[in-house]
């Protein structure tokens, strides 16, 4: 009797085994969603919907989650614990890009096309890469590097950029996140007084932090001592 409970309790755990669902969310060592670390930290994955230069989701956004290194993590935490004091907040645009992100969005300019006037007003669609606005490689593959820009803790209405992302209530920096326009270079002049002073403070608040400027585009940054600085990684972007 003890004998037949036993196998079928065995069977019982066997049949529950295979009926769990597999941790597909489940993230290679090293990394973490930016929410478990410090979830005041505004997100706004333009790359997991449509409102962006593709026009569509890119390859391997499942969720608008960010995901990077848990040392980059830390270090916007701390970075956003000092600008809170000033009733400000981070707002990141992309974290962490799986790798065949990179590759989708390459073999997308080359399908070729005219200039867009709300993210690339100067410039075809198959000059993006020649022109070095789009990268065949990226350091965000390595799960270290971040598109961020700062807005008002309380989100007051912001003015409409020129050029690129429109509807994120930051602070006004000349234009929009992924503008691919030369107005878009951290230190393009001229740049009117104000554009140039929020450029001036999010670059000084990031190196303070640890990050260094990606001097072509004002909004995108590096950890200075990145842990996987000669790795690429392309494990999907999921939910929790």
């Amino acid at each position: 009797m003890s004998q037949a409970i036993q196998r079928i309790g065995f069977c019982a755990l066997m049949v529950a085994a295979f009926a769990l669902p597999a941790h597909a969310d489940a993230l290679p060592a090293g990394f973490v969603r930016l929410t478990d670390v410090d979830p005041s930290i505004r997100q706004d994955i333009r790359y997991a919907g449509s409102d962006n230069f593709l026009h569509r989701k890119a390859n391997g956004y499942d969720a608008a989650v960010c995901v990077l290194t848990e040392q980059a993590a830390r270090a916007l935490s701390g970075i956003q614990k000092a600008i809170t004091a000033k009733g400000l907040t981070l707002v990141v645009f992309d974290c962490y890009r799986p790798a065949r992100a990179v590759t989708d969005m390459g073999e997308w300019t080359r399908e070729g096309g005219p200039p867009d006037p709300q993210w690339y007003p100067l410039v075809e669609r198959g000059d993006l890469i020649a022109k070095g606005y789009v990268g065949e490689l990226s350091s965000h593959s390595r799960g270290s590097t971040v598109d961020i820009a700062i807005a008002r803790a309380d989100r007051p209405p912001a003015p409409k950029p020129v050029c690129g992302a429109v509807d994120a209530d930051t602070l006004d920096f000349g234009t929009g996140f992924d503008c691919f326009d030369p107005m878009s270079e951290t230190a393009h002049r001229p740049l009117a007084r104000v554009p140039a002073a929020n450029r001036k403070m999010l670059v000084n608040v990031m190196r303070t932090g640890g990050f260094k400027n990606y001097a072509r585009e004002w909004w995108h940054f590096t950890l200075a001592h990145e842990p996987f600085a000669r790795q690429r990684f392309d494990f999907r972007i999921t939910a929790e």
